[in-house]
């Protein structure tokens, strides 16, 4: 199956008038469109990022960090609140004066009154604040005291989580040993070993927490001044991580960016929070990636945002990519641990494609406007294009017959525009160039007659001359009785034999070189055949001293025989004229494919220049004797069977390597 050359096709068709008039139109009406689309998008769009989107996000940004300081600054107070509760120390106080043994004798009920009491208080928080997982008193020895068993939902903390926090030693935790030392302490966003996750099969936020913890004193008693500011224990709070993770999914931030896209459509505004390495991600929409690092993390890797966030207070990212999407983003620091916080960095980011709804929707409608435009213009363009180029292709039909020899070819183009005058001028023209040629065949025929007139003369006269001397010489040796009259009769006869020879040598090259024999095709060795030719020669090569190397293989073909072995003796004959001191001749023979290839090297002087450019031509000979009609005979037979020759000089020399190709079938 012929495969269509698309290439070829393409730039065909590129090259039409019709398509360039064409591609001229639709630049001319569509560019205009475009820059005007281009222009409306590049600056609304800085407009709308620069004055608008960059800045609310910032803004957005400071109060999600107000909030979430908001919140910390809530559960610092509400811890310091409930360790200085009346309830927390005489709690503690109770626990350790049972531990003293100074309540042995009491009831059970009253031994266990405050802790009961505190018990409830720390319920009544978990239910109403349903911030806190967990509030727990520890004594100065850290030891358990009190908790909650309630948690946020309602629903008791089950007897293996109450008896693990019951057996716990607590005096080895960070937040105890700076409760001890009189200093309150926070725990960042982490996983408690205190109670189990909520959620065990996937990543939660409240499965996390962030804890406070304060110390429990014995508070100014002037009646019992031994005891005022005695350190008896440790509050610790664990908060659900899910008050914070509400923060950064706060409604304000897709309603602030609503007037963005169409009423039915969500912003993809959200905000995060990273801790205070500013590389950790503590708080996310999608909680998969909690714990993951910005820069290094194969799911994020914008070292770029970390390096921005450490760099500044408050400000906005490096615009950037993520899950496949443009997005800008501001960010802001959040109190320090110095100032009661975390030092976590909070952002808040929105997808371009949101950034720029507005002006897409106005270049869609920009886009409509310009296809209805162009299909207009295309349409238009096309019948214009169709009127005006119909007259040209029919020139270029007109130009094509004429190259191709066909000079009666005449075009009908009879407007009054360029393109007529075109058509009129260039049936003149043809005119023209059909006069001339029939004036140049005329003159080249006059030429070639002549020429081979002159040659043929010139070839018959040669011989003529000698044996008109030879003839006057016999007549008079008869008329004079001359006794060398024998003598003279027999020279004059062997001279006239062979300068008749000659004549009929010369004869049989111009009636080869017409071609006028008919062939009569046979199956040949060339191979057999030029070897046969060479060992004719043999003697000659032994006189001359030339060296013979000859390698023939068997070469069959379809030829005639009698004018390819003139052929090979001709070029052999060269050879040996090549070599007149003596020399190395080379002959090869070869079966490739569907052809056979003879090859003769002789070590002569070689070729000039002007004789490889006239090899061929008939007449034409660098020897002294000869037609000079050879090579001109060779080149006509090879080239009638089919086959191909050439001359040149090796590489490297010296010599000629002759080649001849020829088809093992000729179809001649």
């Amino acid at each position: 199956m012929i495969r269509p050359n698309w290439g070829v096709s393409l730039r065909a068709v590129l090259r039409r008038i019709s398509t360039k008039f064409l591609l001229a139109v639709l630049a001319a009406v569509v560019l205009p469109f475009v820059g005007l689309a281009v222009f409306v998008e590049t600056q609304m769009a800085g407009r709308l990022s620069k004055d608008v989107v960059l800045y609310s996000l910032k803004s957005l940004a400071a109060d999600l960090a107000v909030r979430v300081d908001r919140d910390i600054e809530e559960f610092n107070s509400n811890t310091a609140l409930l360790a200085a509760d009346p309830g927390s120390y005489l709690a503690l106080d109770e626990a350790l004066r049972e531990r003293a043994g100074e309540l042995e004798g009491e009831p059970e009920g009253a031994r266990r009154l405050m802790r009961d009491t505190q018990v409830q208080q720390f319920h009544n928080w978990v239910l109403s604040k349903r911030d806190y997982d967990l509030l727990l008193l520890v004594s100065a020895d850290g030891r358990f005291v009190v908790s909650n068993t309630v948690g946020r939902s309602g629903l008791g903390l089950s007897e293996e989580v109450l008896a693990g926090l019951q057996e716990r030693d607590y005096s080895s935790e960070v937040w105890f040993e700076a409760a001890r030392n009189g200093q309150p302490f926070r725990v960042d966003q982490h996983r408690s070993a205190l109670l189990p996750p909520r959620h065990t099969d996937t990543v939660h936020p409240e499965n996390f927490h962030i804890g406070f913890s304060a110390p429990v004193y014995w508070p100014i008693d002037e009646a019992r001044p031994e005891r005022s500011g005695q350190f008896l224990g440790a509050l610790y709070v664990l908060v659900n991580w899910s008050r914070i993770q509400e923060e950064v999914e706060s409604p304000v931030l897709k309603s602030y960016f609503q007037g963005l896209v169409g009423p039915d459509e969500f912003p993809s505004a959200y905000g995060w929070i990273w801790a205070a390495d500013a590389d950790t991600i503590l708080a996310h929409r999608d909680p998969t990636l909690y714990g993951e690092s910005v820069s290094t993390s194969p799911r994020i890797s914008l070292p770029q945002m970390s390096v921005a966030a450490r760099g500044s207070d408050w400000g906005l990212y490096p615009e950037y990519e993520f899950a496949g999407r443009r997005k800008n983003a501001a960010f802001k620091h959040t109190h320090g641990i110095g100032a009661d916080g975390f030092g976590w960095i909070v952002g808040v980011g929105i997808d371009n494609d949101d950034i720029f709804e507005g002006v897409r929707e106005l270049r869609a409608q920009l886009f409509q406007v310009t296809a209805v435009v162009l299909l207009v213009s295309v349409l238009w363009t096309m019948l214009v294009a169709r009127r005006t180029t119909a007259p040209v292709v029919e020139l270029r039909e007109q130009v094509l017959k004429v190259a191709g020899g066909d000079l009666e070819a005449r075009n009908s183009v009879r407007s009054r525009d360029e393109l007529g005058e075109l058509g009129r001028e260039l049936n003149r023209m043809t005119d023209e160039i059909r006069e001339s040629r029939e004036k140049l065949v005329r003159a080249e025929k006059d030429a070639a007659w002549r020429e081979m007139a002159r040659q043929v003369a010139h070839d018959i006269k040669n011989p003529l001359t000698p044996m008109q001397v030879s003839a006057e010489l016999c007549k008079r040796a008869h008329d004079e009785k001359s006794p060398d009259f024998e003598r003279i009769f027999e020279r004059t006869i062997e001279i006239t034999l062979r300068q008749v020879a000659h004549l009929r040598e010369v004869a049989g090259d111009f009636h080869a070189l017409t071609g006028v024999r008919k062939s009569a095709l046979t199956r040949v060795d060339a191979g057999a055949m030029l070897a046969d030719v060479i060992e004719l020669h043999r003697a000659l090569a032994a006189e001359r001293k030339v060296e013979l190397d000859v390698q023939l293989d068997s070469a069959p073909v379809t030829a005639d025989p009698v004018a390819l072995r003139r052929v090979l003796q001709n070029l052999v004959t060269n050879a040996f004229e090549a070599m007149p001191s003596g020399g190395r001749l080379t002959a090869r023979s070869a079966v490739e494919g569907d052809e056979v290839r003879l090859e003769l090297r002789d070590s002569g002087e070689g070729l000039s220049a002007e004789a490889q450019a006239k090899l061929f031509e008939p007449y034409f000979t660098t020897r002294s004797k000869g037609t000079g009609l050879g090579l001109a005979i060779a080149k006509r037979v090879i080239e009638d069977l089919g086959g191909e020759i050439s001359l040149a000089n090796a590489q490297p020399g010296p010599g000629v390597i002759v080649r001849v190709s020829l088809p093992r079938r000729s179809e001649a």
